[in-house]
């Protein structure tokens, strides 16, 4: 029966467990919080967590307002940082010195900011992330062909070919932006040791963009990006 129970209480829908706050700890939360048109605030399940509700949108916050949970990230509302964002740049940070840089393709100007940048050639972001790079002359890139042979099937003969041309960057390019056919590879390609790299460094999916710092990019204007760690 115990079990029973039990059972039927996690079946309930959530807000049979939300209450009322009180009036001093819904005040604070409020004035806190007040870019959000909040339309109610009750308890939560978890103890010092609030329930904060904002047209059809629920987030969480501490009683304070100061820590706002949404979208699975935790926010620093005074100092208006994305602390879950900047604990998983911790976490991915990569050692640049680590990379073998004589298996990507090198691009941009020497004294550039520099970043590396995992790319499949098929990959929609991808294409998009070099038309914005194209004219682009502050940065240094290191572009290493990571093909996801499982979404793009064609990806990894385009890799191959893309690294045997002679001019790498611009068969890159031509074949990204403009649909470029290229000769079948003739020579040997650092393609499967990339793929092995990408594995290493927790690398999934494509783009993937690391800071010389070893940050990794988790989105914004990139050069801005580049610069704060510089």
């Amino acid at each position: 029966m115990k079990s029973l129970l039990f059972f039927l209480a996690l079946s309930l829908p959530f807000s049979a467990f939300a209450a009322d706050v009180s009036e001093k700890t819904d005040k604070t939360i409020r004035a806190a919080l007040v870019g959000i048109p909040i339309s109610g605030i009750h308890t939560s399940p978890i103890q010092g967590l609030y329930e904060i509700q904002a047209g059809d949108k629920v987030y969480y916050s501490d009683a304070s307002g100061r820590y706002l949970i949404s979208g699975g990230h935790i926010f620093d509302t005074t100092n208006r940082q994305d602390l879950t964002a900047k604990r998983l740049a911790e976490i991915n940070r990569i050692n640049w010195s680590d990379l073998p840089l004589q298996d990507a393709i090198v691009s941009g100007p020497e004294n550039g900011l520099k970043m590396a940048v995992f790319t499949d050639p098929d990959c929609p972001y991808c294409k998009r992330l070099e038309e914005n790079l194209k004219n682009e002359k502050e940065i240094r890139v290191y572009t290493f062909l990571f093909p996801l042979a499982q979404l793009h099937p064609d990806a990894y003969e385009k890799s191959k070919s893309i690294w045997c041309a002679k001019d790498q960057h611009q068969a890159m390019v031509d074949v990204m932006l403009k649909d470029k056919k290229l000769p079948k590879a003739t020579c040997s390609t650092p393609i499967d040791a990339n793929m092995k790299l990408a594995e290493k460094l927790n690398v999934r999916g494509t783009p993937t963009i690391f800071a010389e710092d070893g940050r990794k990019y988790t989105g914004g204007d990139i050069k801005t990006w580049l610069k704060q760690g510089s």
